[in-house]
């Protein structure tokens, strides 16, 4: 017969006993792209989010310029001159900056000179990074006699100066609008872009993945927009974010020397101003602070997508 009593011990035993629960494994982390992490470094990046902040205002300006003013930035009042201060109280007003020479409120030109200097800034990035881009990407990708010819293009390019280039092809214009003006300064600055794309291309083409795509027989089409490309792109996009800011400083500098646009900008009113700065600084001040947070702005955004996208800085 079974010794009851043991086996009762044993039972107690195995119920004082606590079940040890197997620990729920870990969910495998999903692998994060050079994206992935960028973004998770721009999120934490205060100059990232200030920029971008300043960037959005100024766009939401661009687009809407009469949700912020509702003066005209033409017709001027000769009654409300330069010698009328600035009244600071009133915020948003058409005075709230004063007037210049012909009765036009500053505020309402520093407003919509913000449509006009970025849109030429982002017209001619964009521009500039395709032409750039695409000549860059052909020259970095085949080689041979086709990067010759494309190298010493851009060299030709290179060695023309960007703003005197520019006087010179605006001066043949006698009414100098935006597509105008962008289209000369795209004419002249996609060197940059190019050289910077070429030097992508070149590296990235001889990693393993795209060796291996060729050896199954990838297409050259494939092979440049689904491997090459996204991973070459990323400088790229770091030097067309910085030259945004240049290009609407080369715009500027361009209408305050009389060769830019002829509507309402920024550079105009700063030239105006520098006419009278002597009884009105307030009709260059404003203009100028716009003008510098603008280019600021662009400027930071890129050191931000640089650090963020380098893979040096990890």
């Amino acid at each position: 017969m079974p010794d009851l009593t043991k086996t009762a011990a044993d039972a107690a035993v195995q119920e004082s006993v606590p079940t040890v629960e197997q620990a729920p494994q870990p969910k495998a982390e999903k692998a994060r792209s050079l994206w992935g992490d960028a973004w998770i470094d721009l999120r934490r990046n205060p100059i990232f989010i200030v920029s971008t902040v300043m960037i959005a205002l100024l766009l939401a300006i661009t687009a809407f310029p009469g949700l912020f003013t509702s003066a005209d930035p033409i017709v001027g009042d000769l009654q409300n001159n330069f010698l009328r201060k600035p009244e600071l109280g009133h915020f948003f007003a058409p005075e709230w900056l004063g007037y210049d020479g012909q009765g036009r409120s500053v505020y309402a030109r520093a407003i919509y000179g913000t449509r006009a200097s970025v849109m030429v800034g982002i017209g001619t990035t964009v521009l500039v990074t395709l032409l750039g881009g695409i000549m860059g990407m052909l020259a970095g990708y085949y080689g041979g006699i086709i990067d010759s010819i494309l190298s010493r293009l851009t060299d030709i390019f290179f060695g023309i100066p960007f703003l005197l280039g520019a006087m010179v092809v605006l001066n043949s214009f006698t009414d100098r609008t935006v597509p105008i003006v962008i289209g000369a300064l795209a004419f002249l600055g996609w060197t940059q872009t190019a050289r910077v794309m070429r030097g992508s291309v070149i590296t990235i083409k001889q990693a393993d993945y795209v060796q291996a795509a060729k050896a199954l027989g990838a297409d050259t089409k494939r092979i440049l927009f689904r491997h090459i490309l996204p991973n070459a792109v990323a400088p790229v996009i770091v030097v067309a974010t910085i030259s945004l800011g240049v290009y609407i400083s080369a715009e500027a500098t361009l209408s305050y020397l009389g060769l830019g646009l002829s509507g309402v900008s920024w550079g105009n009113d700063i030239s105006t101003g520098g006419n009278q700065i002597r009884v009105a600084q307030h009709i260059m001040l404003y203009p100028s602070i716009l003008l510098s947070i603008t280019v600021l702005s662009f400027i930071m955004l890129g050191e931000a997508l640089r650090n963020a996208l380098d893979p040096k800085t990890r």
